[in-house]
């Protein structure tokens, strides 16, 4: 009878302390499951342009993207010159994601033969749940030099006379998954201007939307508000509408415009093409994005700061 005692003890208490951590597992996934979690905000904007200015979005960590960008002359040139078709500017650029969070990039134009270079941070994500954000917020700087000739050879020039410098506060938010609208607060530095009266420091807005047509295609909007005291004369503020197409690894932008220039300090405070009389600038925009790092080894965790 003992040695019938002994030998239940001996197989049924492994089994109960066994089942007592997958009690305990159970029980503790459970209460996880329950906690609220945070949910983030995905796909504000289809790419990281809306249509020449910067959006919220940025490439993700290990994320190399090789962008192309085309603005033409204007409709208004006539027959003569195919409708613009026959002028062309272009932007080449490589940009990539060091972190989920941070950004950077540069290129070159045609445009007064630029070189840029910028930077672009996630400050906050829009979310819900527990960590409830309203808004997407990003910081934005670059550096910019044309390398043309100077104006006036005859006056003593600087390396650094052709430098601008630019700072923007990117504000955004989804309101459904067919709009999305941001605002973003800017500032352009010149470090050489024309005369003593010329100001330095530049200030404008930027407003723009997104309208979801289809999954694959949006309308876009962007308009540019110079602010008053510091738009420079004879400028105009910049107004641009856009498609997006997304075509696998591709997305295509085409864009009406009065720009033709694609860096900040140019399209902000250097447009003086007007709609109104038919100076319209058609254009492109090309992504392609190469994945450099496998996501796996990224880590999927994110910074409660977004």
């Amino acid at each position: 009878m003992h040695t019938l005692k002994w030998f239940f003890l001996f197989f049924l208490v492994p089994v109960f302390i066994q089942a007592q951590p997958d009690d305990l597992s159970k029980m503790m996934e459970e209460e996880m499951a329950s906690e609220p979690v945070t949910d983030y905000t995905t796909a504000t904007f289809k790419t990281t342009r809306l249509i020449n200015a910067h959006t919220n979005e940025q490439v993700a960590g290990g994320v190399l993207d090789m962008r192309i960008s085309h603005r033409f002359g204007a409709i208004n040139s006539g027959i003569q010159n195919f409708f613009g078709l026959d002028q062309a500017g272009m932007r080449v650029a490589l940009e990539y994601g060091i972190f989920d969070w941070l950004m950077v990039g540069g290129g070159r134009s045609t445009y007064e033969k630029t070189y840029d270079s910028f930077l672009k941070a996630k400050l906050m994500r829009q979310s819900t749940g527990n960590r409830s954000r309203p808004l997407s917020i990003n910081y934005f700087a670059a550096w910019q030099t044309k390398t043309i000739p100077f104006a006036d050879p005859n006056r003593t020039n600087y390396f650094t006379s052709n430098f601008f410098f630019v700072h923007q506060l990117i504000v955004a938010r989804k309101f459904n998954e067919s709009l999305s609208l941001m605002i973003a607060p800017t500032l352009v530095h010149r470090n050489l201007v024309a005369t003593l009266n010329d100001p330095h420091d530049l200030f404008s807005v930027v407003l723009g939307g997104r309208i979801k047509l289809t999954r694959r295609m949006s309308l876009n909007a962007e308009y540019i508000y110079q602010l008053p005291g510091t738009q420079p004369d004879g400028t105009t503020n910049s107004f641009s509408l856009g498609f997006d197409l997304e075509t696998g690894g591709h997305v295509f932008q085409f864009s009406f415009t009065n720009s033709p220039a694609m860096i900040e300090r140019a399209f902000i405070h250097e447009t003086r093409g007007s709609w109104g009389k038919g100076d319209i600038i058609t254009g492109f925009n090309l992504s392609r994005v190469f994945t450099l790092k496998d996501p796996r080894t990224r880590g999927k965790k994110k910074s409660e700061t977004w």
